[in-house]
């Protein structure tokens, strides 16, 4: 062999070994199912724990940071009651709730100048730029709706870091986010008859799977270009992880529509397999369309986080859940008369064992690494005050030492602020007005209905 053949022959063996590695980390349904059974036997080995563990708060400093919750929340409300009309005076009006916002973060919540920065200049950003580009998508999407996609955005973002990319916005996650409006929602319904939720789910695997039907209506327009702005930036035949990953949810969610309407068909053991089938591979989604491929390491951390977010969701929900009669570990614990206490420490000791996971990830530093802890924590922490009456007193007192706001101003502060929605529409209109020198590689957000002979969706660049 010829020392001019051989470097070009080796080359080619390596891609080929590339290939074939990246082939068998292909996420489909049996990687799920076996992802699934791993993380439920990390959950149950978190059976048994007894402390809360955490930072604890003394009420004096639980006052003082209250006080702080008071000053943001009253800076923010009085630029609100300026009613800023003009452009310029919206944009002002951004930069001092920006403020408010860092200020909150630094007394109430005692968080370091970096973390500050991180929040304000990077994680905020991109709900801004999700709202405006979702707003002129389609202004017929609610603020909910739009703080919904938020919220995975932010997911998603938070990745990237530990994945060793730069933290923003990019077309595939900015699709995936508009996705749960117009596909989650809509299937977790209850006003929709289980067949019509099935025929939709069908015709949106079908698009997934990159089978160009025709779009039958403006949801499925909709749907339809959102999943064409992640083809554009994952071509499938360089990409098919991200597509396994769409797949893979798209199937959960298929599972899930049963919690919602034949709860008595399953025991815990498949309610829990159900929540982390939806969880893990709703943010491995997010971790692939995050860096466009995993590695197994970076996958399993993905999936377990996921799993947790959703538990904690589930938590967040319990008292709605009950309602409509979707069946949760904690909804069935709670409709049984069961304290919620063990539950609520196995999902502690659960994050703790994400957090060592990520530890255990090559990038990331550890200023983002303690924020993610912070919110974990707080997300279950703070879920305990909204749901006060399915735990017992004890436990209630206990947990609320490890909250840096009393419980009772948690939930006096959450219904003032759920009634003053309008007050809160005005904050958001305000963060949707765009900076003249606004610029980045979006797609313009235009989307038709697909004619039934031109399957083609065209993204328009801007």
């Amino acid at each position: 062999m010829s020392e001019r053949v051989r470097p070009f022959s080796w080359n080619c063996f390596v891609r080929l070994i590339v290939a074939f590695n990246r082939m068998e980390r292909l996420y489909s349904w049996p990687w799920v199912e076996a992802q699934v059974a791993r993380t439920i036997e990390v959950w149950t080995a978190g059976t048994g724990w007894s402390a809360l563990g955490g930072v604890q708060y003394s009420v004096q400093e639980q006052q003082r940071r209250e006080k702080a919750y008071d000053e943001a929340l009253r800076a923010v409300e009085r630029e609100l009651k300026r009613t800023p009309r003009s452009k310029t005076e919206r944009l002002q009006t951004q930069v001092r709730i920006t403020a408010a916002f860092a200020r909150f973060f630094a007394t109430a919540l005692g968080l370091e100048p970096d973390a500050i920065d991180l929040l304000t200049h990077d994680f905020l950003p991109v709900g801004t730029k999700l709202a405006r580009w979702a707003r002129r998508f389609d202004p017929s999407l609610s603020m909910p709706d739009i703080v919904q996609a938020c919220r995975n955005a932010w997911t998603a973002c938070g990745l990237q870091p530990l994945l060793g990319e730069r933290v923003g916005i990019t077309p595939s996650i900015l699709g995936y986010s508009l996705l749960y409006p117009y596909s989650d929602n809509y299937l977790d319904r209850v006003d929709i008859s289980r067949e019509v939720k099935l025929r939709f789910s069908e015709r949106f695997r079908h698009r997934l799977r990159g089978e160009m039907a025709f779009a039958e209506d403006d949801r499925e327009a909709a749907i339809w270009t959102l999943v064409g702005l992640i083809e554009e930036q994952y071509p499938r035949t360089d990409y098919p992880e991200v597509f396994d990953c769409l797949l893979a949810i798209h199937r959960a969610q298929e599972q899930s529509i049963a919690q919602l309407e034949s709860s008595d068909q399953f025991d815990d053991a498949q309610v829990l397999a159900m929540s982390c089938a939806k969880g893990g591979s709703s943010v491995m989604a997010d971790a692939c369309l995050s860096h466009g491929w995993l590695s197994p390491q970076e996958s399993r951390f993905s999936f377990e986080w996921g799993v947790l977010l959703q538990l904690g969701d589930d938590l967040q929900d319990v008292r709605q859940d009950l309602a409509r009669g979707s069946v949760t570990l904690f909804s069935r614990a709670a409709a049984t008369g069961t304290p919620l206490d063990a539950l609520v420490l196995q999902l502690l000791r659960f994050s703790e064992r994400v957090g060592a996971q990520m530890d255990d990830l090559p990038n990331g530093n550890e200023m983002l690494r303690e924020l993610l802890r912070m919110s974990w924590r707080s997300l279950i922490i703070g879920a305990i005050a909204e749901s006060h009456e399915f735990f017992t007193p004890k436990f209630l007192e206990e947990a609320e030492r490890c909250s840096p706001f009393r419980y009772e101003f948690l939930r006096a502060r959450n219904k003032k602020l759920a009634s003053r929605q309008g007050l809160y529409t005005t904050l958001f209109d305000a963060f949707l007005e765009e900076p003249d020198d606004d610029e980045d590689d979006l797609p313009s957000p235009v989307y038709r209905r697909v004619p039934r002979l031109e399957p083609e969706v065209t993204l328009a660049r801007t």
